[in-house]
């Protein structure tokens, strides 16, 4: 048995509090958020169930939390009043700052503004 093994391995929970698994050997039932998202399911609020730890040269090691499937709640449908506040807050993030016109595309956060604002002189050239 891999020293990695033994080290993360802890099906019981008595060493980390709840149980561990190394990386990649999760037993079957327990999946994380994006693997229960990728199911159409969410935690639904359920406590974390198991742990997996993955060793890294440096610092403490990966934790990937897993939840129980058999919990798992179906993810909520999107309503008329979800999508129409999606499609503001999208709208809002088109309009820019410096010159009050909507851009046609979502404005970089880096920028702050349209790149019409941000390089004038290119522009100019063009």
């Amino acid at each position: 048995m891999a020293s990695g093994f033994r080290k993360y391995y802890d099906p019981a929970g008595e060493r980390f509090g709840i149980p561990t698994f190394p990386w990649h050997l999760a037993p079957n039932g327990y999946a994380t958020r994006r693997q229960l998202r990728t199911l159409g399911l969410r935690p639904g609020g359920q406590e974390v169930a198991a742990q997996l730890l993955r060793p890294r040269r440096r610092g403490e090691p990966l934790t990937a939390y897993l939840y129980r499937i058999d919990l798992a709640l179906p993810v909520r449908p999107m309503t008329p009043a979800r999508w129409a506040a999606l499609a503001k807050a999208n709208a809002a993030q088109q309009i820019c700052p410096s010159c009050a016109t909507d851009a046609g595309y979502r404005i970089p956060i880096s920028l702050g503004m349209c790149v019409t604002c941000a390089y004038p002189e290119e522009q100019r050239a063009a």
